[in-house]
């Protein structure tokens, strides 16, 4: 359902050469979300009706400057009670657009931070192993990994961090021992 409404709101936003501003607007919402409780639950609890949930978004979009197309779509979700589903929304339209793009994203955990040169690299290389295209990185610091890194890159996952080599390590000893 989430992606019907995601591809939905793609179509019309690249039928209207409106794209990047309804993502930053979107972007925006998710922020949102992620900052305040009381949208969240707002948004997940069934215990609101639809009236009362266009209501409330329709002061929360207005408040954050959220117009146009955005503004419209969060009020059509919130008027057909979808409202719980909208971060998923969110997100399948973020990969639409970098689909369009040709962009991936990677996430990339780290135990320390990296410089500059290090970071140009560490892009360069995801983007030879993508196959060429553009790379969004996200890079977290994890103290906990020790050293390595862990590679998120779309579906695929490479953790070479010393934390998991270790824990491979005392494994294969208690299996000998």
């Amino acid at each position: 359902m989430a992606g019907r409404y995601a591809l939905a709101l793609f179509e019309l936003a690249r039928d209207q050469k409106a794209v990047d501003a309804v993502l930053a607007e979107m972007n925006q919402f998710k922020a949102l979300l992620s900052e305040s409780a009381e949208l969240r639950h707002l948004v997940r609890s069934p215990i609101f009706s639809a009236d009362e949930q266009t209501k409330a978004l329709g002061a929360v979009i207005s408040k954050a400057g959220i117009s146009g197309l955005s503004a419209n779509f969060l009020k059509l979700v919130a008027t057909k009670r979808r409202l719980f589903a909208v971060s998923d929304m969110i997100a399948g339209f973020e990969k639409l657009v970098d689909h369009e793009k040709g962009v991936t994203r990677a996430e990339v955990t780290i135990a320390e931070p990296l410089n500059d040169a290090h970071t140009q690299a560490l892009k360069a290389a995801l983007a030879e192993v993508s196959g060429g295209k553009s790379v969004e990185v996200e890079i977290k610091v994890d103290p906990a990994i020790i050293g390595g890194l862990v590679v998120k890159l779309g579906s695929r996952m490479v953790d070479s961090s010393l934390r998991t080599k270790l824990n491979s390590i005392r494994t294969r000893m208690k299996e000998v021992g």
